[in-house]
Order: structure tokens, then C-alpha cells, then sequence
């Protein structure tokens, strides 16, 4: 098992890393499809970057070498829930099932997620965090989200992607892309855009870390 997530961290859904000083965390969420991983993964493999991926547990059921990939070029991994459901709208017992049941698809893809989670649309209250936290994980929200999931026929470019990130650099900060392509237009802009923000932000004197800087590790 690993170490439980510091105490501080209860009854909270992180938007920023504490002290954590000119250093922001790129995370990316999977509950769609893998079309912008292997784009992501060379990108942060020719930046040496290391990201933290949330993964649903049926994503991670249907793409194991996606995860195994994660795992291997050094990557952490959370819990973003089995099937992506509003957690607001759900009674305790299916909080648990959604979280566990994510957490032992993720695990026999060969990840531990655990101490960290990330709310299915952000959708949260007090006895949501709670349930989570009582279940052994931490939330993690995030400081900007990129709106890469919008595609261009939301209206989004890789450019706007880049802009948005870097308008909302701040210290700590915990920036939310996706990996999956938008449904209607097949664009993967977050991953299109990785290059020029990790660029940038290295240009704006800023190095990046994983969600371990919120567990002291």
C-alpha cells in the first residue's frame, strides 16, 4: 500500500501545488480514446517532462499498453474514476464502487493510482471529497484548464491552448489537458500543443513536476 496522503490535504480539491515555487504540474486526463497519447508521450520524452496522467478504469481496461507506456517512461498515474460519472448525483456505496472498481482496473494495467484522484468534470462538494478522501485518496482539481477538449469546432486552436497556459502560469499551478480527440472533429490540440507550452514555460523560468510534490515525495 502506499503511504497515506499528507492530513492537510483532507477535505480540500487542490487547484495549486503548495510551495511549490516557480514549478507547475501538466496532468491529462483519459476517459475517451488514446488518439493523442503516443503525440504526448514523444513530446514529453523529447522535453524530458514528467506529467501525471488520471486515468477512468475504462480507459485503462481497454488501453493496458497505453498505461503500461505511461508507466514505463516515468509518468504518475491517478484515479479519475471507473466510468466517468457526475460524483454529486451518486449515493455513497456508488462512490465507492466507482472509485475502487477504477482503482483495480488501473492497478491490473500495471499503475498504482493511488493516493490521488480527480473528480469526473470537476463535479464535487464537501461529502464527495470527503467519500474519496476516506477511501485513502487526495483530490486534485487544477488551477487552468486549456480547453484543447473543445477542438476546433469549439472554436479552440493549439495556439489558444499555449495562451490560455501560459496567461494562467502561476506558482504551484496544475494545468488540465486531455488525451483523448474531440468526438466531432478528431483533434487532438492539447497534444498538438505540448511542444510550444513546455517550451514556454521553460521560456517564462518555470520547471515542471508531478502531483508527488503534493505527497512530499
Amino acid at each position: 500500500m502506499p503511504a497515506p496522503f499528507p492530513a492537510e490535504l483532507r477535505n480540500q480539491d487542490l487547484t495549486e501545488i503548495p510551495g511549490a515555487g516557480r514549478t507547475i504540474a501538466l496532468t491529462f486526463d483519459a476517459g475517451a480514446n488514446a488518439a493523442g497519447l503516443p503525440k504526448i508521450l514523444s513530446a514529453l520524452s523529447a522535453k524530458g517532462v514528467a506529467a501525471t496522467f488520471f486515468l477512468t478504469g475504462n480507459w485503462a481496461a481497454n488501453n493496458p499498453d497505453g498505461v503500461r507506456q505511461i508507466v514505463s517512461a516515468g509518468h504518475r498515474v491517478g484515479n479519475h474514476s471507473m466510468t466517468h460519472p457526475g460524483f454529486t448525483g451518486l449515493s455513497d456505496a456508488e462512490i465507492v464502487a466507482q472509485v475502487r472498481r477504477a482503482e483495480e482496473a488501473i492497478l491490473a494495467a500495471g499503475a498504482d493510482p493511488r493516493p490521488l484522484f480527480r473528480f469526473p468534470f470537476g463535479e464535487r462538494d464537501a461529502r464527495t471529497i470527503s467519500a474519496v478522501n476516506d477511501l485513502g485518496y487526495a483530490a486534485v482539481r487544477w488551477s487552468v484548464d486549456t480547453l484543447g477538449w473543445k477542438g476546433t469546432s469549439g472554436g479552440v486552436t493549439a495556439g489558444i491552448v499555449s495562451d490560455r497556459i501560459m496567461a494562467a502560469l502561476q506558482p504551484g499551478g496544475i494545468v488540465l489537458m486531455h488525451i483523448g480527440s474531440n468526438p466531432d472533429d478528431g483533434t487532438t490540440l492539447d497534444a498538438d500543443a505540448l511542444p510550444q507550452v513546455i517550451d514556454g514555460v521553460r521560456a517564462a523560468g518555470y520547471g515542471f513536476a508531478t502531483l508527488d510534490a503534493l505527497l512530499g515525495r
